[in-house]
């Protein structure tokens, strides 16, 4: 069987709007993801109705297939609704449950926020979704069709109910497969498996995220998060972490918990005399980050080994002592000022990961003129998004040297940043804060755990497709891949 046709809508030459069509034959497809663009980028077609317009016909396609529920996997759901899409959303069991919750919020923003028709949707989504069990072998029906089509879905191990996929396309005694990534994990991540990689497929499409990068052993990396709250501590400062709701908070939580843990467990002797780490303050200040921590401790069954064994212990590694939610809005700016007017330690984490909305923008015009501030960035930020823009022009703190840690760019003076609607016709804010990368976090693969996806396939694929990626990580992906495997067809789709 000649390899299948495949269209990519978005996450080609960029790491958002992930959305990618699988065309079984003139007359069939299924899409995998339908995400939000972010930041600068956009989709391939050229839309620019707010990032998110469906530009691409949606004749023949008859399901929806989604990976994972961040916003640039799932946030154009509601337009490919609204442009007539019908079919069911296939999904994994857990995913099932977290979709609803974000594509309200996506609706909220984007369409409108009558609670009635809020509601009339989410029904609506949740007749549409066929949760499916992790490995059980599902057809897809195919209009008048000569092939079938299955599916499979993996543990992906980048957040709660990732997945790959696995597609079997037959043609009489003929199979294909093809392997749709996702965003794919790395090991030793919180909460999570790792991965495991599929037998082996003939098309692999495959994130790029973290194609030009490793990071680091990152079993040591709550050793440099302790690291940078012991410096808040000290300069009785803030530690900033722009973080999804989903996923990346929960991971936090999961370690700040140990850490603390940790350090309360030792002898009265070896505590720090102030016993900063009984008395520091673990701040959530986001109503979905606190929904869907509340949704990640009703799925624990989902969690890995380590995680079960500390609830067995008795611990609460996602409801802590030290841990405050906060809900109201009116809250939250009382909080925003509390800390700009007073010098108390505490680590705040709000969405949006890549400071583009949300909270975290209240905190930072608050607190990134302050040199007591902390930045910490634990997650990929894009292009044309002010969180790449703080990494770029901001203050490094010197760490031991670490591959934990990546510096943000040396200049002898502080940049700034721009927040507002209109991009860079926001307020100008200077960058005294110290701003920190700790790459041990993300949740995206790095490039030997890319390369170790393919390598442990008993039947290599004939061609590799390289997506969710800037150029720069893309082409250096493509260079490695073409370097230990000469015999694939390694390619960079534009669309």
């Amino acid at each position: 069987m000649d390899l299948a046709q495949i269209s990519h809508h978005g996450a080609v030459n960029g790491v958002t709007g992930s959305c990618h069509e699988l065309h079984i034959d003139k007359n069939n497809s299924i899409l995998v993801d339908c995400g939000l663009f972010q930041g600068a980028e956009t989709s391939p077609g050229g839309s620019d109705h707010e990032q998110m317009a469906i530009d691409f016909s949606l004749k023949g396609v008859q399901a929806l297939i989604i990976t994972h529920v961040h916003i640039d996997h799932v946030g154009r759901i509601p337009y490919l609704l609204a442009a007539g899409f019908k079919g069911p959303i296939y999904c994994s069991q857990a995913t099932a449950i977290l979709l609803p919750g974000v594509l309200e919020d996506a609706v909220k923003i984007g369409f409108t926020k009558n609670r009635h028709l809020i509601s009339k949707f989410i029904r609506h989504i949740k007749s549409m979704l066929v949760p499916l069990d992790y490995g059980k072998k599902t057809s897809i029906a195919l209009n008048n069709s000569q092939y079938k089509l299955a599916i499979k879905l993996k543990p992906a191990g980048h957040i709660l109910g990732s997945a790959y996929i696995e597609c079997e396309i037959r043609h009489q005694k003929d199979v294909h497969k093809v392997v749709f990534s996702g965003d794919l994990g790395a090991p030793y991540a919180p909460l999570l498996p790792a991965p495991k990689s599929p037998y082996g497929c003939d098309q692999l499409i495959i994130e790029s995220t973290y194609g030009d990068k490793n990071h680091g052993d990152r079993r040591h990396r709550q050793k440099y998060l302790k690291k940078i709250i012991e410096r808040a501590v000290k300069n009785r400062g803030v530690v900033l972490i722009p973080a999804f709701s989903i996923g990346r908070t929960q991971e936090l939580l999961y370690e700040l918990e140990n850490i603390i843990y940790q350090q309360i467990s030792l002898p009265k002797n070896a505590l720090n005399k102030t016993n900063s780490w009984e008395n520091i303050e673990i701040i959530v200040d986001s109503p979905m980050a606190s929904e869907f921590t509340e949704k990640y401790r009703q799925l624990s069954d989902f969690w890995d080994a380590e995680a079960q064994k500390r609830l067995r212990q008795g611990r609460h590694p996602l409801d802590f002592s030290q841990l405050i939610t906060i809900n109201e809005h009116k809250t939250h700016m009382e909080t925003v000022e509390y800390l700009r007017k007073t010098a108390r330690p505490a680590v705040v984490i709000s969405a949006s990961g890549m400071c583009t909305s949300g909270r975290i923008v209240n905190y930072l015009k608050a607190l990134i003129g302050d040199e007591r501030t902390d930045i910490l960035f634990t997650g990929y930020q894009a292009q044309g998004t002010p969180g790449r823009d703080i990494q770029k022009y901001g203050r490094s703190h010197q760490h031991e040297k670490s591959p934990q840690l990546e510096k943000s760019h040396q200049h002898e003076k502080s940049g700034y940043v721009f927040f507002g609607t209109s991009g860079s016709l926001g307020k100008k804010y200077p960058i005294k804060a110290a701003i920190h990368t700790l790459s041990g976090y993300s949740a995206h693969a790095d490039q030997a755990n890319l390369l170790n996806f393919v390598k442990r396939m008993r039947n290599k694929p004939k061609q590799i497709r390289l997506i969710h990626g800037d150029d720069d990580a893309r082409q250096a992906l493509q260079n490695k891949f073409k370097e230990v495997y000469p015999e694939i067809d390694v390619m960079m789709p534009d669309k």
